[in-house]
């Protein structure tokens, strides 16, 4: 398995048969710039949108149009991504599971918000989500953008997961003690890569604390196109 960070929140999992990108933004994302968008987005089998603000959206469309993948996101926001062009996937629901290949991809909750704007006015999308990604024998946890929650519990023993992608750079999202906090409270992980993070001064700039508050766990910062091998 090969995790690439895209920077921010974006991602593209090489995991079994499937090459999964997750809220691709490539246009004007600061830790994009001067990277290579075709071997960020070449070969994807299928795109995952966690919730509709433009730094998870802008870019899904375009995307879909150039790589052929079908888009799969909250039945509210995939709808509009289909009526903007975005080839079909699934517009599914919390709860649901999906079977893509030889990865089993299941939505769950998060705590945030969602939407994206239509005629300049914020337009509601349906709930703000994360997935759980099952292939190769590994579990990984995805959790979009998010604050600490209780669900985390039911989803950390249900599922088992040992790999958490978790957003951590604070102000619109966990910060990285928070996150630290909510890993070590609900989950048992061995390995944790933290996002949403370094892309604006904003937002948290290093992983350090996360990597403090989670001693015996292998917690890795990503760097934008450089595959994590798990």
């Amino acid at each position: 398995m090969k995790i690439i960070w895209m920077g921010h929140g974006s991602f593209r999992i090489e995991i079994a048969d499937q090459v999964l990108l997750i809220d691709p933004w490539v246009n004007g994302n600061p830790m994009m710039q001067g990277q290579d968008v075709e071997a960020a987005i070449g070969g994807a089998t299928q795109i995952l949108v966690t919730h509709g603000h433009f730094d998870h959206t802008q870019d899904i469309v375009e995307v879909s149009e150039r790589t052929g993948a079908p888009v799969t996101a909250m039945y509210e926001l995939a709808q509009y991504l289909f009526s903007q062009g975005a080839k079909e996937g699934h517009a599914f629901n919390k709860g649901g599971t999906l079977t893509f290949g030889e990865v089993q991809v299941n939505m769950v909750p998060a705590s945030h918000s969602s939407s994206v704007v239509v005629d300049d006015r914020p337009v509601y999308m349906g709930a703000e989500i994360g997935y759980i990604i099952r292939g190769e024998g590994k579990t990984i946890y995805f959790s979009g953008d998010t604050t600490v929650m209780a669900d985390m519990g039911w989803i950390a023993e249900y599922y088992k997961p040992e790999i958490g992608i978790l957003s951590a750079g604070g102000y619109y999202t966990m910060d990285m003690e928070l996150a630290a906090f909510a890993a070590k409270t609900y989950f048992d992980f061995k390995t944790v890569i933290p996002c949403h993070y370094r892309t604006f001064p904003a937002l948290e700039q290093s992983a350090e604390k996360l990597a403090a508050g989670l001693p015996g766990v292998d917690v890795i910062e990503p760097e934008v196109l450089q595959a994590i091998d798990l």
